[in-house]
């Protein structure tokens, strides 16, 4: 399997080119060459199958040769060392909990995919790879942890000031050794832009940058296994499924619908936002106007230049009718994601997060127009890394689990940065 430039098919690189360069030197975001189809008695029978013989099939025709099988099935499983469950809120409502990993999200499964590829790669190299990644909250903690102690790497995480919550700032910047966190007096596409230039630039080839974002391939391809995995386990009511993703970067969703041409029979997506409604302004418009993103209670969504939604456009040619057959994305306030957090609370017991919640409220409306369908929401993080968030608008006192408790005592290492002049600056130094 070979990776192109979303900028330049003519450029043309491996999965392991891809996975260390990050970005395409035209800036392009690399995307497979072709799509490969998995078999209807796969899909049919998915249920005999174990999470790592599933996820072995969906990654391996994009890894090639790159990595061998028994090593490929070895970083699998790695990646897959916690569970993923749909758990049922309400009728034919279910939510797929990804956050049972070490940092309690969703980017668990790529950052820790990732990394290990990264390490595989680098095993027989006395050269260094630094790992340059922007985060809106949970992706600097997921690769923190996924990256901490590889031998052959360091990271540097940049992350919007006052812009993520304390215990997400913490899982970035108390783990030392080889991790350093850059706190950017900005918003997150301040830190995404300034990723993305430092890949650019000449003075920096030395420092062998990649980036951890969902614009790696390693991190992007192997967030289609949940859906998978999801599938598996809603198959047996037989109707038909659809699914709401709550969305930022658009990396999440974007595997979805990777799945989806893969075969996995999946009726509908909804990518749910906050105000930052980029992409369904341009679903109800076709106009893409980039914005400068607005701070929300759903923090990791505050992004106003989607960086995957150019692959999704590509899945679909750049057809936007075909994509709408498929597709559908629609904003909703902070007052709303309030709204439904208490009344699923109230209705259910059930605990959501903002971003949950905003995927909860996508659902609803998708529903709407697939009455006979089971519906799926997808819960990206903990709600007790939206602590005071979750407890004020719920009225109630969360447990904090073993792996965040132990943090609270530790000290926050960071760096205040406002310009690219200062990360280039930082990195030259350091």
């Amino acid at each position: 399997m070979n990776y192109y430039s979303l900028n330049n098919p003519n450029h043309n690189v491996n999965f392991k080119e891809a996975v260390i360069a990050g970005l395409a030197p035209d800036r392009g975001l690399y995307f497979p060459e072709t799509i490969p189809t998995l078999s209807d008695e796969f899909i049919a029978h998915i249920e005999d199958y174990t999470a790592e013989e599933i996820a072995y099939r969906v990654i391996a025709p994009y890894v090639g040769t790159c990595i061998p099988e028994k090593e490929l099935r070895q970083i699998i499983s790695e990646t897959l060392c916690f569970d993923f469950p749909c758990v049922p809120v309400h009728d034919a409502v279910y939510s797929l909990e990804l956050y049972h990993g070490p940092t309690l999200a969703f980017k668990d499964v790529g950052a820790r995919f990732m990394s290990r590829c990264l390490g595989y790669f680098n095993q027989n190299t006395t050269q260094k790879s630094t790992v340059l990644v922007a985060t809106s909250g949970d992706t600097g903690g997921a690769v923190a942890n996924g990256f901490l102690g590889v031998k052959g790497v360091d990271v540097v995480i940049l992350y919007p000031s006052g812009k993520v919550s304390d215990i997400q700032e913490r899982q970035l910047t108390t783990l030392g050794q080889n991790i350093r966190a850059l706190e950017v007096q900005g918003v997150f596409d301040d830190c995404q832009d300034m990723v993305k230039s430092a890949f650019l630039d000449d003075d920096l080839k030395a420092l062998g940058l990649t980036s951890a974002n969902s614009i790696n391939v390693a991190r992007w391809l192997p967030q289609m296994f949940y859906y998978f995995f999801a599938w598996q386990q809603i198959k047996k009511h037989h109707n038909e499924l659809v699914i709401s993703c709550p969305s930022g970067n658009f990396g999440n969703i974007c595997a979805g619908l990777l799945a989806k041409k893969m075969g996995l029979p999946i009726a509908h997506f909804m990518a749910a936002t906050n105000v930052n409604d980029t992409v369904p302004e341009f679903l109800q418009t076709g106009r893409y106007t980039a914005k400068p993103s607005q701070p929300t209670l759903s923090n990791a969504m505050d992004v106003g230049n989607p960086s995957n939604f150019v692959r999704i456009q590509a899945l679909y040619d750049n057809n936007r009718e075909a994509l709408l057959n498929d597709f559908s994305s629609f904003a909703y306030t902070d007052a709303q994601t309030r709204e439904v957090m208490v009344a699923l609370y109230e209705q259910t017991g059930y605990i959501a997060e903002p971003h949950g919640a905003v995927g909860y409220l996508g659902l609803q409306q998708v529903l709407q127009k697939h009455p006979e369908a089971v519906g799926l929401f997808l819960e990206t993080a903990h709600p007790v890394k939206f602590l005071e968030e979750v407890e004020s608008t719920l009225n109630i006192k969360l447990p904090i689990p073993e792996s965040i408790a132990q943090l609270m005592a530790r000290e926050k290492v960071k760096t205040s940065i406002a310009t690219y002049a200062d990360l280039k600056s930082y990195l030259l130094s350091s």
